[in-house]
């Protein structure tokens, strides 16, 4: 059953081109939006993701297109969809999906079909990047890094309010790049899924900032309990939130002195405490090539909303 997250007044009279659609297609849950050409919000709801689930997950999409189409009192509109992963360049089937029983489906056929209309797929990072840009922390800036820390470690790249997808659709894979500038205790890193060590994500993902701490102190907490003791002062903890900082600061850097974007734009759940973002400027600036270092680094303005706001963006004004 698809449930709305609280009730909507329909709009009467709206053109399908009015209303932009978003689903942001996560491991656990399904997210949908419909955007009016303001950015309001129009509708939402989401569902739990039927994990394993091919034919399921199409099913779930549908319903909840259905469902914002219903509530915000259109249809035909436009829909963008972003998840883990990408479309292959080479064949068109899906890659690189943590969400692994979507790899190798011809997913964004398959739902463009059964929706009948065109549908825009992109990497959730990347959707990130479009909504901070279009109407979020990077607004008004050309050039948006947006970087989510998490679970996983990912970004994603918008110029001029458009996902840059790359040649070969991984623009923004930072979480599967080394640990920049690493020193002696660090290499050769922890084994990542990927098939190789020291991946930012190893280090600078959730469960790697628990397993670093665990390392250093035989203590375990979850990085959400490490960063709160950090914050209260216990000093083992202190100490693994300050390597994490290091850690990301030389991250930040790297991708910095490759792209130099207008703004870093941060999502997930480090990125909701204040202090840890206005820490990263002064730990990032030593590692810059440059004779200064101005660079805006800012928390998502829309938060966990992001993804599913910078899917239903995919479809611009000159859409």
């Amino acid at each position: 059953m698809h449930r709305p997250r609280r009730p909507w007044r329909r709009s009467k009279g709206l053109r399908a081109q009015d209303i932009r659609i978003g689903i942001d297609l996560g491991g656990t849950k399904i997210a949908g939006i419909a955007l009016g050409p303001d950015g309001t919000t129009r509708a939402e709801t989401r569902v739990p993701t039927p994990r394993g689930d091919y034919a399921g997950t199409l099913d779930a999409i549908a319903g909840l297109v259905a469902t914002l189409e219903a509530e915000a009192g259109t249809e035909g509109a436009s829909v963008g969809i972003g998840m883990p992963g990408a479309v292959s360049r080479h064949n068109g089937l899906i890659k690189n999906a943590n969400s692994v029983w979507l790899n190798g489906r011809p997913f964004a056929q398959d739902i463009a079909a059964r929706l009948g209309r065109p549908v825009r797929v992109e990497n959730d990072a990347n959707c990130l990047a479009v909504s901070e840009a279009v109407d979020g922390a990077g607004a008004g800036e050309r050039l948006v890094w947006a970087v989510i820390l998490g679970t996983g470690v990912g970004s994603g790249v918008a110029v001029d309010g458009q996902a840059l997808t790359g040649r070969n659709a991984i623009a923004g894979e930072w979480g599967h790049n080394p640990l920049p500038w690493p020193r002696d205790d660090e290499r050769p890193g922890p084994a990542c899924y990927c098939g190789r060590r020291g991946c930012l994500e190893t280090w600078l993902s959730g469960p790697g900032l628990a397993a670093d701490h665990l390392a250093c102190t035989g203590e375990r907490l979850s990085g959400e309990q490490i960063v709160a003791a950090a914050l209260q002062g216990e000093p083992g903890a202190a100490a693994t939130l300050a390597r994490y900082l290091d850690r990301l600061a030389r991250g930040i850097a790297h991708v910095v002195n490759l792209l130099d974007p207008d703004v870093i734009v941060l999502g997930g759940g480090l990125s909701r405490i204040e202090s840890v973002v206005a820490a990263l400027p002064e730990r990032i600036a030593p590692h810059v090539f440059s004779d200064a270092f101005d660079t805006p680094v800012r928390a998502s303005r829309h938060g966990d909303a992001s993804g599913v706001r910078g899917a239903a963006w995919l479809w611009g004004p000159e859409s």
